[in-house]
């Protein structure tokens, strides 16, 4: 019995030391995650972010529960989308250790979840997709505000900016209630408000987008109060300048908010488009430049590049730097970049960002490349609509595949897009697009004072897909349509104050003074073909008996030709009498003995006479068996009679359709 004890004793010593040991194994391996974690930071401060990357990545190969370091990855954009995700699946997600061995595995699946809702949302729109929604419903995570921040990312790069400003004010709102209620109990508040630094950027690009100036001013106010030494409350105030344009002030808290946080991408992006704003080009290249090479793994700044190239018209620059930026937005391998075929030999990659595409077919655009232009503005749209973005985002894109259109001579088609886009825009759906702080409109629920900030102006953008539309009308010959399309867009862009609006208005204006011309001109041509075929009627009528009967086949088709509208008999309804004076005069010229004195007749002339005679005389017979004796005079006597009474009858129906128009 002393012996089973002691055997016992010290088989539960063992125990204890091999937990011991795990214990002391997995301290090390937390300690040593620990200082590859701060390594990382020290190099990141001395902007060695090729290494302090390495350290992070050592970091969460160490330990993959070192969340830490798998964080400034991937806020501080340090890798592509495509290493992202290659990093993600070389990650030992087995090692998580649980308490319940039963568990384990599903605790390494949980936090492989957790980790891929950070990756980029352009890359990998199902995997991201298909990992949020596990997590909000198997393990009702759905008001997590982590998972509602993913959701809100994944919203703004979809351009439904009302829907992602709604699911970041219940973080901030959920968050502030939390922190009011402990500071009611005695206990400090943080110096932030919300649920963490991270979702502020967020926030206020969805303020910026949604054109909410009032909530941005108190938001700006509020966190100058309560967190005065905090990066995003300068990039809070630099935002609400930029949104009421006053371009210097904004530059001038975006370089507060970048000095006091030198990896601040939001900072750093906003302090160039204070340039772009301006129209310093040279300036904002600088700065874009700057930002990336800060965030290699962000395709925001190539992008914003390949726009500052092609503003300066540097095509080829421009192409490579856009070219760049969507193999980087798509996860394709760095150093690829995909170019459209007409024939489409290269398959359209899944996932990136359209925007970067729109700019691409711009550039093929200038350089009158109508064929690529298009396909790569077709397949903007097709990639928008496989994301689910908002359709009023894309309205620009759509003109421009018009544009392109109308310049290969497919005016009908051109037509029918710029129809989609007023039947798009008429929705009320914002109309304006940029990753970040960038133009456009909308509308929120919670936002009640809501007004159009930076970008495409809905009605300047209205107002140039009116414009486009009479030109392609016009190309059509439909110019009555045209100038009606031509005067909505002086209209519209009459009304929306100075700057490029003026500028349309007056294009517009020019175009719908040569409409009016062309209208006018084709009015005088119809106006004269009419009174071609009237002379010609007048002529017939003038003619003798027999000449008429021996054409009467040639007579009948003159009769058939087309009469003039209505809508055209409403526009020259002006002229009407004077056309009827003068057939009147023809007419009383015409019954003169002068004008209806016979020539002699042939011998085929008199014999058709003396047969017409004839049948006159059998039609007067059977009508006398038919007809009452008093009305048996009412009977026309000859043929002369009733073909002398039909230009009195047309002239009288036309006079009638006149009176029936409106005056």
């Amino acid at each position: 019995m002393r012996r089973q004890e002691q055997h016992g004793g010290e088989r539960g010593e063992r125990i204890e030391r091999r937990e011991d040991r795990e214990q002391e194994d997995s301290s090390d391996i937390r300690f040593e995650a620990s200082m590859c974690y701060l390594r990382g930071l020290c190099f990141a401060k001395q902007n060695a972010f090729d290494r302090a990357r390495d350290c992070y990545k050592d970091a969460v190969r160490i330990d993959v529960q070192c969340f830490e370091a798998f964080d400034q990855l991937m806020k501080n954009s340090l890798m592509s989308p495509a290493e992202e995700l290659e990093f993600l699946e070389s990650l030992d997600f087995d090692s998580v250790s649980s308490p319940d061995p039963t568990v384990a595995q599903e605790a390494a699946d949980f936090t492989k979840m957790l980790y891929t809702t950070r990756l980029s949302k352009y890359s990998s729109p199902t995997i991201l997709s298909n990992a949020t929604e596990t997590l909000s419903t198997h393990y009702n995570l759905s008001q997590n505000p982590d998972i509602l921040l993913s959701r809100a990312e994944t919203l703004f790069t979809q351009c439904r900016f009302p829907e992602a400003l709604e699911l970041t004010s219940s973080i901030l709102s959920n968050a502030q209630s939390n922190e009011l209620a402990v500071a009611s109990n005695g206990m400090p508040a943080h110096n932030h408000l919300g649920h963490a630094p991270g979702v502020y950027p967020l926030h206020l690009a969805c303020l910026y987008e949604t054109g909410a100036t009032n909530a941005l001013f108190l938001l700006a106010h509020l966190l100058a109060d309560h967190a005065p030494e905090e990066s995003y409350t300068y990039l809070a105030i630099g935002t609400y300048y930029l949104s009421v344009s006053k371009i210097a002030e904004s530059r001038r808290f975006f370089s507060k908010a970048s000095l006091l946080d030198p990896h601040s991408a939001p900072a750093w992006i906003g302090f160039a488009h204070t340039f772009a704003a301006e129209g310093e080009h040279d300036q904002a290249i600088a700065a874009y430049s700057t930002a990336a090479r800060l965030f290699q793994g962000s395709h925001l700044p190539q992008l914003y590049l390949g726009m500052q190239h092609l503003a300066l018209n540097n095509m080829s620059l421009a192409h490579e730097y856009l070219s760049a930026a969507f193999a980087m937005s798509t996860g394709s391998a760095p150093g690829t970049a995909y170019v459209p075929t007409p024939d489409k030999s290269l398959p359209m990659p899944l996932g990136g960002d359209p925007l970067v595409l729109n700019e691409l077919g711009v550039v093929y655009f200038h350089q009158n490349n109508l064929t690529p232009a298009v396909e790569l503005f077709q397949q903007a749209l097709n990639l928008a609509n496989s994301l689910h973005c908002e359709q009023g985002a894309w309205v620009a894109t759509r003109a421009n595949l018009g544009h392109s259109l109308r310049r290969m001579g497919l005016h009908r088609e051109a037509l029918l897009e710029f129809d989609d886009c007023l039947r798009v825009g008429a929705g009320g759906n914002s109309m304006g697009y940029a990753p970040f702080l960038g133009g456009g409109s909308g509308g929120s629920n919670s936002v009640a004072n809501a007004s159009s900030v930076g970008g495409y102006e809905d009605r300047g953008l209205l107002g140039s897909i009116h414009t486009s539309r009479g030109l392609t009308l016009l190309e059509l010959g439909r110019a009555g349509d045209a100038v009606a399309a031509l005067h909505e867009a002086v209209r519209v862009l009459g009304a929306s104050g100075g700057g490029e609006a003026a500028g349309g208005a007056g294009t517009a204006g020019t175009l719908l003074g040569r409409a009016l011309e062309i209208w006018a001109e084709e009015g005088r041509e119809q106006d004269r073909q009419v009174i071609e075929e009237e002379e010609e009627e007048v002529e017939e009528v003038s003619q003798p008996t027999h000449s008429r009967q021996g054409s009467s086949s040639s007579r009948a088709r003159e009769t058939r030709r087309e009469r003039p509208t209505p809508g055209e008999s409403r526009r020259r309804g002006g002229r009407k009498e004077a056309y009827q004076e003068q057939w009147t005069d023809e007419v009383t010229h015409a019954a003169t003995p002068q004008s209806m004195e016979p020539t002699p007749p042939t011998m085929e002339h008199q014999t058709e006479m003396d047969l017409d005679g004839e049948a006159d005389g059998l039609l007067r017979r059977a009508l006398d068996r038919i007809r009452p004796p008093r009305r048996r005079q009412a009977v026309p006597p000859h043929p002369d009679t009733v073909m002398s009474d039909t230009p009195v009858r047309a002239r009288g129906h036309r006079s009638n359709r006149s009176q029936s128009q409106p005056q």
